[in-house]
Order: structure tokens, then C-alpha cells, then sequence
């Protein structure tokens, strides 16, 4: 069982639920392709690019904005034997802006994110390029799962 908390903290773009269905879907398929077997939880948050960059300088020392933020929970279980898996932050207005330059749809932009987000929270890093490439290989397969692939 996976519980997917939402919260919606802008109001760039229109949050619908078809589109929290998607990211739950998306959750679901990585963590399917990932054979994680438990109970899981996680939060997604839609924010400006303004919080995003905010939070970017707060934990990353990074200042500038970026399309998603994943921040893993310690993976233990709670007294509910739920397992949190930790937060995924969206930015709507990259969403927007990324799904304009890459020529697909506002949904498709905001499940590849998620599914990005959720190999982060798996454990999957991109800072080597032997990493990059192993998450990009799990991006792909679990984007043809959910028939969003070109």
C-alpha cells in the first residue's frame, strides 16, 4: 500500500485530480519496478519557483531555482509499519516551462519528475555517470510501464 500526501502550495498551474492520480500511478509504478515491497508513504508538494529555489539554498547550498526536490526519510518504518519514504517538490512553473521546450504535455513533464523524485527517494543517485546512466535505464523502463516513453 502506498498513501500519497499532496499539497499544493502555488498557483501557477491548476492541479486537478487527474493529474494527482498520475503522480500517484507514477509512484506506484517506480516503487512496482523497484520490487519495494512494504508500506509506503510519501508527500508531494506543487510550489513556485521561488520556494524551490529557497529550499535548494536551504539544504543543497544551491542558489537557483530547479524543477524537483527529493528528500529521503530514514526509510523506517513508523508504528503503523508504514515506511516514509519522504518528499517530493515539484515546481509547476518549471513543469510549465520544461513541457513548452521539450514539445509534450504539462502531465507528462510532471510524471517523468515524479519518477526522477522517486528514484531519489530509492536510494538512485546521478552524480557519476555510470549512476546517471543506471537512472536514466530506470527512468525509461518505468516511463514504457506507464506508455509515456517517445
Amino acid at each position: 500500500m502506498i498513501e500519497v500526501l499532496f499539497d499544493n502550495r502555488q498557483d501557477f498551474m491548476e492541479i486537478k485530480e487527474e493529474n494527482m492520480k498520475a503522480v500517484e500511478k507514477a509512484i506506484n509504478a517506480t516503487i512496482e519496478f523497484e520490487q519495494a515491497e512494504g508500506n509506503f508513504e510519501v508527500s508531494v508538494s506543487f510550489v513556485t519557483n521561488e520556494e524551490i529555489k529557497e529550499l535548494n539554498r536551504i539544504y543543497r547550498n544551491v542558489d537557483s531555482d530547479t524543477d524537483v526536490l527529493s528528500f529521503p526519510m530514514d526509510d523506517e518504518e513508523d508504528q503503523e509499519g508504514v515506511i516514509m519514504l519522504g518528499d517530493v517538490i515539484l515546481s509547476t512553473q518549471k513543469i510549465i516551462e520544461q513541457a513548452k521546450n521539450f514539445g509534450h504535455s504539462l502531465e507528462r513533464e510532471m510524471i517523468y519528475l515524479t519518477v526522477h523524485s522517486m528514484l531519489h527517494l530509492l536510494g538512485y543517485d546521478h552524480m557519476m555517470e555510470d549512476e546517471k546512466e543506471e537512472m536514466r535505464d530506470r527512468e525509461k523502463e518505468v516511463m514504457k510501464s506507464l506508455q509515456l516513453f517517445k
